[in-house]
């Protein structure tokens, strides 16, 4: 199986560009709109081993930087401005990848920004949002004010999250996860942190959790489709 790798500009209107990298298997069959976390660019390794791993089963991802991260400053874009990037993003894969599954979401702030933009507005052709860590609230300090857009959300949803995620206290995303009724799935990655990271005592690596990630986020795909 050929796996391309395109470079791309994406022009975000009123905006600017910024940089963006489309993941493609010559047999997609799906395309993940993967936007980054707060602290992190689109070429962290994290996000590549998504690209790469989801490639392998598949999924094509276009991945690309919010404004903030291409201008390198510091703190991130206001919501506005995020949910600008991605819904240039969605469009820039739909043209790309015509007549496959498309979903969007992405790693923390990146899947929390992008559940916004749907629920102020549905993202054109996306059929599920999937969460790589949803950021229920800030660092072991648990909430669930970040959740509460999520009820406006209307097409198929999927948490990733890890058992130790310190931005995720299963005990307050499992009852917001519950009241959205079917169209919500849960996956619990067992001792896995915000990324998905596992202790050495727990008997397996990170990698085998990722792959677990990454077989979930493949098969959950599939059935949307």
């Amino acid at each position: 199986m050929a796996i391309k790798t395109q470079e791309l500009k994406l022009d975000i209107e009123r905006i600017g560009a910024v940089s963006a990298v489309l993941t493609r298997p010559d047999d997609a069959r799906a395309c993940y709109v993967l936007a980054h976390g707060a602290g992190a660019d689109m070429r962290h390794s994290f996000m590549q081993k998504v690209a790469e791993g989801l490639a392998g089963r598949g999924v094509a991802t276009l991945r690309f930087n919010f404004p903030y991260m291409e201008n390198k400053q510091g703190r991130p874009d206001q919501p506005a401005v995020a949910h600008a990037a991605i819904r240039a993003a969605v469009t820039e894969a739909a043209r790309l990848c015509p007549s496959v599954t498309l979903v969007a979401g992405g790693k923390s702030f990146g899947g929390r920004m992008t559940s916004q933009a749907q629920s102020k507005a549905p993202l054109p052709d996306v059929k599920g949002l999937a969460f790589l860590g949803f950021p229920l609230h800030a660092d072991k300090k648990p909430s669930t004010e970040r959740a509460e857009h999520l009820t406006k959300v209307d097409i198929p949803m999927l948490f990733l999250q890890g058992t130790r995620d310190g931005l995720a206290d299963l005990s307050h995303l499992k009852p917001v996860i519950a009241a959205l009724g079917a169209k919500a799935t849960l996956h619990e990655v067992d001792g896995g942190d915000h990324s998905f990271a596992v202790l050495k005592k727990s008997g397996r690596t990170s990698e085998e959790a990722l792959t677990e990630v990454l077989d979930t986020l493949a098969a959950w795909i599939d059935r949307l489709a």
